[in-house]
């Protein structure tokens, strides 16, 4: 038999802390990776920001081609034209959202951020106030609530049953789904990882599945590459997303005309 020891699930997500005297916080593991991708994605740009050189190498020429695809393939799409001047924040987000993602796959560390419910939850409510302050500022807080809880073409009578629907789904489910989708596939990712890397472990244990080893070794690379990806596309999709619903909130009529 194998001898098989799958950490509680609870361990995989918690983890004790150094408490901050004087104050309910406390310094865990999370917190610290946290403070440490801030650090990482502003020395980035802070580094490239110095190298200004009429061709790009090194560093920089990382940073312009994550401006270029973020301008291209996210704020044009998805806010069209006016989308250029949101390129600095919707380029922080993604590059912030994507170190998150990629402590699952770090050696020694395998722990995302994102898979804990506070963060994209934290991140999804900044979208959320951000869609919301914005679209207020531009159209004016009558105009911009008339937009949203009742769109135009509907028969009037039916706005009583338009007008929850659309609060529950600009204002509830938007926000909701944007931080639940980020968690379920970061969380998801990062159990899938602990539970081969546990049964691996447990197989390697045993002299007889010396023959067995290239398949754990192969299944375990080709993990990680999955891992990658998904931690790439849940960063590319929920800044695409967040700028969809910011766009929404500068230009209803473009959602009027979709519609």
């Amino acid at each position: 038999m194998l001898a098989l020891h799958f950490p509680s699930v609870r361990g995989l997500f918690d983890w004790p802390g150094l408490a901050l005297p004087g104050t309910p916080f406390e310094i865990n593991k999370t917190v610290l990776l946290l403070w440490i991708t801030v650090a990482i994605v502003a020395g980035v740009f802070l580094t490239a920001a110095r190298r200004r050189q009429l061709v790009p190498t090194g560093i920089r020429n990382v940073v312009e081609a994550a401006l270029e695809f973020v301008e291209r393939d996210i704020a044009r799409e998805g806010m069209g034209p006016d989308g250029d001047r949101w390129v600095p924040f919707l380029t922080t987000v993604f590059c912030y959202v994507l170190v998150l993602n990629l402590w699952g796959i770090v050696p020694l560390v395998q722990f995302p951020p994102t898979s804990r419910i506070a963060i994209p939850l934290y991140l999804a409510l900044q979208t959320w106030v951000l869609f919301i302050a914005v679209g207020i500022k531009t159209q004016g807080p009558v105009q911009y609530f008339k937009h949203a809880l009742f769109p135009p073409g509907v028969p009037k009578p039916l706005y009583v049953l338009v007008a929850p629907i659309e609060f529950l789904s600009v204002f509830v489910v938007q926000p909701f789904s944007l931080a639940i989708r980020l968690f379920a596939n970061m969380m998801a990712g990062h159990l899938l990882l602990v539970a081969f890397f546990v049964i691996s472990a447990a197989l390697w244990t045993r002299s007889a599945a010396v023959v067995i080893l290239p398949l754990p070794v192969a299944a375990a690379v080709a993990l990680t590459a999955f891992e990658l990806l998904v931690g790439v596309l849940q960063a590319y999709i929920f800044t695409i997303l967040t700028a969809v619903y910011i766009g929404q909130s500068v230009h209803p009529e473009a959602v009027e005309d979709i519609g």
